[in-house]
């Protein structure tokens, strides 16, 4: 982001806890990344993720999916939410809806999402315990841009984490989660510092085109 440049506006979406959120919300506050947060908003009025939110001082909004009739209209309505605080970026972290094609393509190529596993691999659900059934030996985390393809977006970024004789699902997803919660701030400040799009369906990262597994993590780290 150049000198004078108004700070990116962030809206991220959330159904949890909002662990990924509160790694966002730290790295804005540590003016490691460039932006500003303008709006949290759940599915779940009991998210704990929206207490976060409040308490760094966000504005958390509920739009509960189960008053709308149909997903199409639940999605109309979010994107009306959403574009009612003029974001530059809209952050999926622990959304758990299936999005809409219209929703999708609202916000082409200004939407990120986190997924735990090394895609193309385990797409969808319970990744940690598909990778131990097939007996992987790393096992991870991708930042992606979001498309009408569940999961299928261009990757950006990922991350990798050894799989042990010993893991269960649940110490898999520990060692993921820690992972997470470096990657999605560091994506997130490279598009807010304008470094990052979206084009043809491809990942660009300083006007270089990503390959299909996204950037080397190691050479950014400290950028």
């Amino acid at each position: 982001m150049t000198p004078g440049q108004d700070l990116a506006r962030l809206v991220v979406l959330i159904s949890g806890s909002g662990s990924n959120l509160q790694a966002i919300i730290d790295a804005v506050a540590a003016g490691t990344v460039p932006a500003e947060i303008c709006a949290v908003i759940s599915n779940k009025a009991d998210a704990f993720g929206l207490e976060r939110a409040k308490k760094a001082g966000i504005e958390a909004k509920v739009l509960d999916h189960k008053a709308f009739a149909s997903r199409e209209e639940y999605d109309v309505a979010l994107g009306e939410l959403i574009d009612s605080f003029s974001p530059d970026c809209v952050v999926l972290a622990g959304f758990m809806r299936i999005l809409t094609a219209g929703l999708v393509q609202k916000f082409k190529g200004k939407m990120l999402n986190i997924h735990p596993s090394l895609l193309p691999k385990y797409q969808g659900l319970n990744t940690h315990q598909r990778a131990l059934d097939a007996n992987d030996k790393v096992h991870g985390v991708s930042v992606h841009f979001v498309t009408e393809e569940l999961d299928g977006g261009p990757v950006i970024v990922q991350a990798q984490v050894a799989i042990e004789s010993d893991d269960t699902a649940q110490s898999l997803a520990q060692k993921v989660h820690a992972q997470e919660h470096i990657i999605y701030p560091l994506v997130v400040k490279w598009f807010s510092e304008q470094r990052l799009k979206m084009e043809d369906n491809y990942a660009v990262l300083d006007n270089n085109t990503l390959p299909s597994q996204g950037a080397d993590l190691s050479a950014y780290l400290d950028s």
